[in-house]
């Protein structure tokens, strides 16, 4: 799992979600499997279910359309099975967390929307921006978004504009 997909997990995980991660779909007879999910996770009190496919690469947008295809096909397959007997709604919300990107002309990839690392910074540091370390620190379950509040709380100090 790289930091991305790591980041994303606790982000949706500290948001109450039931968080899969890294989930080997399509069991193939002689071996192996046809795909591998990021991050599936689902909030019951929200009744959402979200597919992530966080990446730092820096593709050409052919080479993304067909990755993506690819797993959001899969995605839609396989996840009404992950979860058991939970209640889940019809549709899946379907989400490339692209590092090297913009979706200022491309809103969409392999079916699903983009999301860009600034976007999910932007909604994490938002979230976080009234939560002190002293009064409301983020558990120490979750490493990376407690960096990231940390951060936030000392750019000033850092020479950080806001």
């Amino acid at each position: 799992m790289n930091h991305l997909e790591q980041l994303v997990s606790e982000w949706y995980e500290f948001r109450g979600y039931f968080v899969r991660r890294n989930v080997q779909v399509g069991r193939r007879a002689n071996g192996g499997y046809d795909c591998e999910l990021d991050v599936v996770a689902f909030c019951p009190t929200r009744h959402h279910l979200i597919h992530l496919e966080p990446s730092m690469d820096a593709h050409a947008w052919a080479v993304r359309e067909a990755r993506y295809a690819k797993k959001f096909a899969a995605g839609r397959a396989h996840i009404p099975s992950l979860f058991g007997t939970m209640v889940l709604p019809e549709a899946i919300d379907q989400v490339a967390v692209l590092g090297f990107a913009s979706n200022a002309n491309v809103k969409s990839v392999g079916g699903g929307r983009i999301q860009t690392t600034a976007e999910l910074l932007a909604e994490i540091t938002e979230a976080l921006r009234t939560r002190t370390i002293a009064s409301a620190a983020v558990p120490e379950q979750f490493p990376l978004l407690r960096t990231v509040q940390f951060a936030w709380q000392h750019r000033k100090l850092a020479g950080w504009s806001a």
